[in-house]
Parts: structure tokens; C-alpha cells; sequence
């Protein structure tokens, strides 16, 4: 009987070839964007899942302002002075950590390494994290200075399948010795911890900070039950108050729940954080695309279940019973969506290693294989099946045969606007993704050409260590003979990311009273390297560099302020220069010019006050300006001399901006995710519609050849067939209006700097939705426009 069943099934699907591949393409395409979002999505919100302990594992983060300051610094570095004091006072804590993130050239024998995850952390790293200690002594592995464990990949990297316990690996510029102690398991792809080589904190050689706000290191606490978490933070207020009783600053901490990091955090860490919003905006995707696919595909089977109306009849005149027909059909959906999953699954797993580059991951094929997604996939065939079979199911195996045989057997309206409501369903939702990824690039276009007040084109960075701070006018000198290089600038920060939480106040202001500022020591070619535009006074020079190098006695310090600074002060940009003004209650010094707002982060965030000073002390950064044109020539001679004047490192660069790309990454992967799969849900709209306008062309074939002889034009009946699946779209576009701009304009207020939410927008949407609709029934409408009348009515 079964057999029977899978030969009747295969007969059917051969005979209706056009609607099986339309229904095997779409539920296979829909499943495999589906399953690619899902696993992506399980794997972000499996971070930190790993660790034994994260339930009880806390992230420090500081919020601290000087007395005055009408603004307060909130980030996650912390002084060294939190861990040991926390620990020391609270009974709530087991232990704590303190880390710090670096990038370091290591030498081993005669090659050089360029290490960018490179980290120290205190002996208790192995305490508080659940990182497998595979070789060596955790007690004692990261107990005193120059002590480093290595992944077991960096293992291999530096010594191949040789010992690794006790070899020595040279550090820095000044190549101290680091002495291997032990191999560490490689870092999960979901931990938000991630280094290659860890290193004893005690090496960084750092003395106990006197103060909370010198923040330079990311602390961790372990609490001894996760409902301690709370209960210490709830302690911390009153603590830090009397902490900071008679100081100039006000601190205090928050304590962030290790697992919620990654997703919630507004503050950045090891490696970027991702944006729970995005994670639901890609799950909302995956259910829409798999809806369409669902949708069109029952939209078809029911549409054409009318078909085998006759087919039924008979079989049941011969005998065959309601019930067997019943589960024929049942078994016959649920063949179909059985085929889809075995080709989603493996159209997956080829397609895998194309979507690890979109997302930034590098998910394992295995994750496809899970039993919660094989159940998942059981469960939607089950009900996808069902969903499809059970309508053609329930009312050909309920008919009466000789109505059927009679040619008494309609359709019901009741089909019919069922029919038609999954269209217009299915239109919305592709409405709403066409707006969607137009907002998201409009905007990133907006981003990424907007004049940011900075010339970052042609811009090169490369690293500067203690060993080039003693030779900066020599590195100049260099740098600059190569043809093509305009100009060279030794800086703590790029005009990105610059940091913030220093004070400022003019000579006027009390001394209780500060503002706020981000500050950056740059050198006298910084403000011509990166394009910034004086507005006002002059930009530094040598001279200037010399005065702020002066003892501190005779020191001064001359000033650039953007125009935000300038305008919190109570100063226009002309009545700024020459003013007198203190930066964090010490350094004098005379503004000496003011330069136009320029976007120094993300442009989340309005443009905040900030000042620009004197100081190459604590550069870590050249910024090389490039003539246009092809930079390879000037790279290869730039290299050349790094080459002559660094030898104990590898030439490494890489253009600003792609800093500022970087800094949006999460919206440019949105955008990309979005472009591919509002492309995906489109082409499953319009193969469904595709299906659907083939089927009512083949149902009024009759007619259409009547109206031929009558005269009807070619254009008449593409009209007459057409008009219908018009009109739906047009009513879906209207539902997916109001619905579009209410969730594009609540994301476009997460930017300080914006594009416009324009009725242009919404207009193409409307225009796209329409074209492809005409397209897609044209198709059909024209092929059935252009058969000859004669063929259609002969058998009438």
C-alpha cells in the first residue's frame, strides 16, 4: 500500500513538473537561509556559554567625573587598585582579574611574529575562566614576570611538534625574554576572550595605581553565587562614596553580567561586541523568508489540489476510502518537504563558508548537524506537510465522487481569499525588506560619504614604539623622501576613537569647575596630515613641541579646540585664541586655534568637546598622507625603509579608513545580511506569484481563447490576467507602509547623524513591488495571449 502511495506521489510530481520545482526551489531556498540564520544566531547567543562559572562572572565598569564637570566618563577600563581592593573588602567575591589587551612583535630564533592578540592577566585568569590548561602547572604558570602560556595553535606556529615547556620567546622592541610555561586550549569562537598568547600581568611591570580613575586594564570579578552579583552591586554606591570623600572626582561601578557582554553591552572589549537588535532583526528575516517559502508553497499545492479533483472521483468510485486518500495526500506534502531538507542541509553546508564571511564568524558545518536543529527540521516538515496536505487532504477525500464526475465540482471563494491573502501576506513582508535595505544603505552611504571635517583617503597607519619616539624627526625625514608621501604625523589616536574623559577650563572658571573633553597629544603636522580645517588662530609648530617638552616649571602648552570645546567654554572660535586654560588642573597653557568639528566616533554619538595638544610622549601611531593615484609604489619604497630603520620588526599597515569601516561593522554586515536576503524573500515571492499566474492562465484558457475570436488585443488579455495580482500588490504595499517607516524611523534615532527617512523611499519600494509583480504575470499572461484561439477550442 505504502509503495503504492510513493508511485501515485512520484506520478504526480512528474506530471506537474513546473510546480514541483517551484515548490522544491522555494522551501529549499527559504530552508537554507533559515538555517544559516539560525545556527549564526544560536552561536551569538551561545557566548560565554562555555564557561563553568559565568553565571557568576562579572565585567567592571567605571563611571567617574571631576568635581564641575557637567559630563562623567563611563567605559570598561578600570585602575589596577579595583581588583585587590574589591577583593580585600568584599566578602561577595571569590576572586578577581585584571587583563589588558596589546598588540606585540615576538621573536623566536630568527623570526619575527606580529602578534595582535596578545594579553596579560593575573595568575587567577585560570581561577576565574574555564580556559583547559593542557601542559603545565596552573598554579604557578602565570605566577611572577615573563611568563606566557600559548594556544595550542601558537604552539605549533612557534615550535612545530618540538618541547614547548621552558622555551624562551623575546618580546617588544627591547626583545625581553618571555619564557613558555604552559599550552592553553585555542580560544572558542563564541568566548569574548580571545588571545593567541597570555602573559603574566606582573610583567607589564605596572606599580598598585593610587587612584580609581588611571583606568587602563578591564577587571573581572567571580562572585560565589550569582545572586551575589546584586547584592554587591547594590554595596558599591555607598562604598565608592566614601572611597572619594574629599577628592576632586566622583566614581563608581557597575558590575556587568559576563553572558549578557557580548549582545547588551554598550561598551567595548576584547573584540567587538554585536547588537542584540541586529540578532532579532535577522531572526524576524529567517521566519519572513521561511513564511514566503511556506506560503507559496501551500498557496500551490492547495491551488492545484482542484486539478486532481477527477482523479480523486474515480479512485474513489473504485473503492478507495476517504481515509487512505486523506493520508496520501498528507504523505505526498510531507515527501516534498522531506526532499527540501535534504537539500537545504546540503546547499547549507556549501554555502557556509560564503556566509562566515558575511557575518565575521567562522561556524563549524557541525552546528548544521545538531540534534536541536534536525528535530527543528522534523518539526517543520511535520507541520509544513500538514499545512499544505491537510486543505486538499480534507476536502477532495470528503467530495462526493459523482459531482466530480459530473463536472458539479467548483471552487470555494472561501479558497479563493485565502489564496489571496497569503499573496498580499507575502508582498508585505517584501515590501517591508525592500524598505528596509534601502534605509539601512541610504544610510551607510550617508556614513561613509558624508564630510566628516577629516581627509581619511590615501591616509596610511603604521605602528610606532618606544624605540621611534627617541628618532621622530629622523622617521619624518624618511618617511617623506619617498615620492608620494605628502606628510607624516606621529600620534596617540587617529582622528577616531580618541579618548575622552579629561577636563578642561578656562582661566576665567573656578577651579571646582571643568568640562569634559576628549583629548589627543599629536605632533605639528597632525592637523595638515589628517585635513582638519583651522577655522581660527594657528596650527602648532616645532617651536611649540619644544616649549610643551620644558620642565614643568617653564612649560606651556599651546591648545587646539574644536568647535565644540570652544562653544562650552563661552567662546566663539575667534574670541578662543589666545585665551589662557587649564586641562586637567595643571597643564596651562593658550588656545591656538580652533578647528571645525570633526566626527572623532562613531556617528552614533553627537561630536563631543575635545582638545588637541602638544606630545609625542605616549605616540603609538605614524599617519602618512599619500598622494591619489595607486599607493603600491609607495608602499613597496616605505617598506624598503622600515625595513633599514626597523629591523627588529615587520613592516605592517593599513589605510584609516578602514578604522572608520571597522567602526560600523555591525551596520555594514545589517546591510549586507539585508541586501542578500530581501534579494532571497523577492525571488520567493515572485516564484510563488509565478506558480499562482501559471495556474489561473491554465484555468482560463477557454475564456481567453473566446475573447480572441471576439478580438480582443494581446495587451487586453495580459490586462484581463494580470490586473488581479496588481491590485493585491498594490493593497500590500499600502498594509506595509505605515508599518516600514514606524521600525525604519525607530532605527535611524539610534544616530546622532542621519539620513532622511524621504517619501522616495517608499515611492521605488511601490515601483519595485509593481514592476516585479508585472513582470512575473506577464510571463504567463503573454504566452497565454499569443496561443492560437483554435488549438484552446477545439475540444469545446
Amino acid at each position: 500500500m505504502l509503495f503504492n502511495y510513493f508511485k501515485i506521489a512520484l506520478r504526480h510530481f512528474r506530471k506537474n513538473t513546473l510546480a514541483t520545482v517551484i515548490n522544491l526551489t522555494g522551501l529549499t531556498i527559504g530552508l537554507t537561509s533559515c538555517l544559516l540564520i539560525t545556527v549564526y544566531i544560536l552561536h551569538e547567543l551561545s557566548y560565554d556559554g562555555f564557561e563553568t562559572n559565568g553565571d557568576r562572572i562579572a565585567r567592571v565598569i567605571m563611571e567617574y567625573a571631576f568635581n564641575g564637570s557637567k559630563e562623567s566618563k563611563t567605559g570598561n577600563y578600570t585602575s589596577t587598585k579595583v581588583a585587590t581592593t574589591f577583593q580585600r573588602v568584599f566578602p561577595e567575591i571569590a576572586s578577581a582579574v585584571r587583563m589588558e589587551e596589546a598588540k606585540r612583535v615576538v621573536t623566536y630564533q630568527d623570526k619575527q611574529f606580529s602578534e595582535d592578540r596578545f594579553m596579560y592577566a593575573d595568575s587567577s585568569f585560570l581561577t576565574v575562566f574555564s580556559f583547559r590548561l593542557l601542559d603545565g602547572d596552573a598554579h604557578t604558570a602565570l605566577s611572577g614576570s615573563h611568563k606566557v602560556l600559548l594556544t595550542a595553535t601558537a604552539a605549533r606556529k612557534y615550535f612545530g611538534d618540538g618541547p614547548v615547556i621552558g622555551q624562551m620567546l623575546k618580546v617588544g622592541p627591547d626583545t625581553i625574554p618571555y619564557f613558555v610555561t604552559g599550552i592553553i586550549q585555542d580560544c572558542p569562537s563564541n568566548s569574548q576572550i580571545k588571545f593567541d598568547l597570555l602573559c603574566s600581568f606582573s610583567s607589564l611591570g605596572v606599580n598598585q595605581d593610587k587612584t580609581y580613575w588611571n583606568a587602563n586594564y578591564t577587571t573581572y570579578l567571580l562572585l560565589k553565587s550569582p545572586a551575589a552579583i546584586a547584592s554587591l552591586q547594590a554595596k558599591l554606591p555607598a562604598f565608592m562614596q566614601s572611597e572619594m570623600k574629599g577628592t576632586s572626582a566622583t566614581v563608581n561601578f557597575t558590575l556587568e553580567p559576563m553572558r549578557r557582554v557580548h549582545l547588551f553591552s554598550e561598551y567595548g572589549g576584547f573584540e567587538p561586541n554585536n547588537n542584540i537588535t541586529y540578532i532579532y532583526v535577522l531572526g524576524g528575516v529567517a521566519l519572513l523568508i521561511l513564511a514566503i517559502a511556506c506560503f507559496t508553497y501551500i498557496n500551490l499545492s492547495t491551488a492545484r489540489s482542484m486539478e486532481r479533483a477527477r482523479e480523486v472521483g474515480v479512485r474513489k468510485v473504485m473503492g478507495a476510502g476517504g481515509r487512505a486518500l486523506f493520508w496520501q495526500f498528507i504523505g505526498e506534502s510531507l515527501m516534498l518537504a522531506g526532499v527540501s531538507i535534504l537539500l537545504s542541509l546540503l546547499a547549507a553546508a556549501l554555502v557556509l563558508p560564503a556566509f562566515d564571511g558575511l557575518t565575521g564568524t567562522a561556524l563549524p558545518t557541525s552546528a548544521l548537524y545538531s540534534p536541536s536543529i534536525l528535530l527543528t527540521l522534523l518539526g517543520f516538515m511535520a507541520c509544513v506537510g500538514l499545512a499544505a496536505g491537510a486543505y486538499p487532504a480534507l476536502v477532495l477525500s470528503g467530495f462526493q465522487p459523482v459531482k466530480v464526475l459530473k463536472g458539479s465540482f467548483k471552487h470555494t471563494d472561501k479558497g479563493q481569499w485565502m489564496r489571496q491573502s497569503l499573496i498580499v501576506f507575502q508582498f508585505v513582508i517584501s515590501v517591508f525588506l525592500i524598505v528596509s535595505t534601502v534605509v539601512v544603505r541610504k544610510q551607510l552611504y550617508y556614513i561613509q560619504h558624508r564630510d566628516m571635517g577629516v581627509d581619511r583617503d590615501h591616509v596610511l597607519v603604521l605602528p610606532l614604539d618606544r624605540r621611534m619616539r627617541d628618532k621622530i624627526d629622523l622617521f619624518k625625514t624618511e618617511f617623506t623622501s619617498v615620492p608620494g608621501v605628502l606628510h607624516a604625523s606621529a600620534t596617540q589616536n587617529s582622528p577616531i576613537n580618541i579618548v575622552s574623559g579629561f577636563t578642561m577650563r578656562s582661566a576665567a572658571m573656578p577651579a571646582s569647575q571643568n568640562i569634559a573633553v576628549s583629548a589627543n597629544p599629536i605632533d605639528e603636522d597632525y592637523v595638515k596630515t589628517v585635513g582638519l580645517q583651522l577655522v581660527a588662530g594657528e596650527d602648532l609648530t616645532h617651536q611649540d613641541m619644544q616649549q610643551a617638552a620644558l620642565p614643568d616649571s617653564i612649560q606651556l602648552y599651546h591648545y587646539i579646540l574644536n568647535e565644540s570645546a570652544a562653544r562650552q567654554l563661552g567662546w566663539t572660535p575667534q574670541t578662543a585664541i589666545g585665551q589662557r586654560m587649564y586641562m586637567e588642573s595643571q597643564q596651562a597653557g593658550i588656545v591656538k586655534g580652533v578647528v571645525r568639528d570633526f566626527n572623532f566616533a562613531s556617528m552614533h554619538d553627537a561630536i563631543k568637546p575635545l582638545v588637541l595638544f602638544p606630545g609625542t610622549t605616549y605616540s603609538y601611531q605614524w599617519l602618512l598622507k599619500l598622494r591619489s593615484g595607486d599607493p603600491s609604489p609607495m608602499i613597496a619604497a616605505l617598506a624598503a625603509k622600515w625595513k633599514d630603520l626597523v629591523p627588529y620588526r615587520p613592516f605592517e599597515y593599513h589605510f584609516l579608513d578602514e578604522d572608520y569601516d571597522r567602526m560600523y561593522q555591525s551596520e555594514i554586515r545589517l546591510g549586507q545580511a539585508l541586501d542578500l536576503f530581501a534579494g532571497i524573500a523577492i525571488v520567493l515571492a515572485c516564484l510563488g506569484l509565478f506558480g499562482l499566474s501559471s495556474y489561473a492562465a491554465q484555468q482560463r484558457v477557454r475564456e481567453v481563447g473566446i475573447r480572441k475570436v471576439l478580438g480582443a488585443s494581446v495587451g487586453q488579455i495580459v490586462l484581463l490576467l494580470s490586473r488581479d495580482f496588481v491590485r493585491l500588490a498594490g493593497i500590500a504595499f499600502l498594509v506595509a507602509l505605515p508599518f516600514s517607516w514606524w521600525a525604519m524611523h525607530r532605527w535611524l534615532q539610534d544616530f546622532a547623524y542621519r539620513t532622511s527617512l524621504s517619501v522616495f523611499v517608499f515611492v521605488l519600494a511601490g515601483v519595485l513591488t509593481l514592476a516585479l509583480t508585472l513582470v512575473t504575470v506577464s510571463i504567463k499572461a503573454v504566452a497565454a495571449a499569443l496561443m492560437n484561439p483554435v488549438k484552446n477550442l477545439r475540444t469545446e
